[in-house]
């Protein structure tokens, strides 16, 4: 491993960075690393935004996967990085809106993302497995 200095990201002239950041910067250092570097990270990114745009619709950390695919893409691509800044500029924006609703509001806004989650299960489970739980709710009750 060279010691060179004139990558990017080094403090000072000569110094090498390390842990994580230091072996990243060694895989950058050349031009297949680099290349290969990109499309690893944008694979492996690009797996979790898809994967966690699937799981969004059900109850679970689905845009917590799509933030986490965001962030290993941002280290690579400044695309990501812009879209992972405005996501969460997004979400702080509207958790302030929220905090300083009064508590009608809140346990209206909660009660309507219940009632949509519920709604997304019992949907999911009619057109996936087949299990209707509405008709079997009703042949119980009547």
């Amino acid at each position: 491993m060279a010691l060179t200095g004139d990558r990017s990201g080094d403090a000072k002239e000569g110094t090498r960075r390390d842990g994580l950041k230091g072996w990243l910067d060694d895989i950058r250092s050349t031009r297949t690393g680099r290349l290969t570097l990109k499309i690893v990270i944008g694979v492996c990114g690009a797996t979790l935004v898809v994967t966690g745009l699937l799981l969004v619709p059900l109850p679970g950390p689905g845009w917590l996967i799509v933030f986490a695919g965001l962030a290993l893409l941002a280290t690579e691509f400044v695309w990501a990085h812009r879209l992972l800044e405005f996501g969460k500029k997004t979400l702080a924006a509207w958790t302030d809106w929220l905090k300083r609703q009064g508590w009608p509001v809140r346990i209206l806004v909660g009660t309507l993302t219940l009632v949509l989650a519920a709604v997304i299960v019992v949907l999911t489970l009619k057109y996936t497995v087949g299990l209707d739980l509405v008709a079997q709710a009703r042949r119980l009750l009547g």
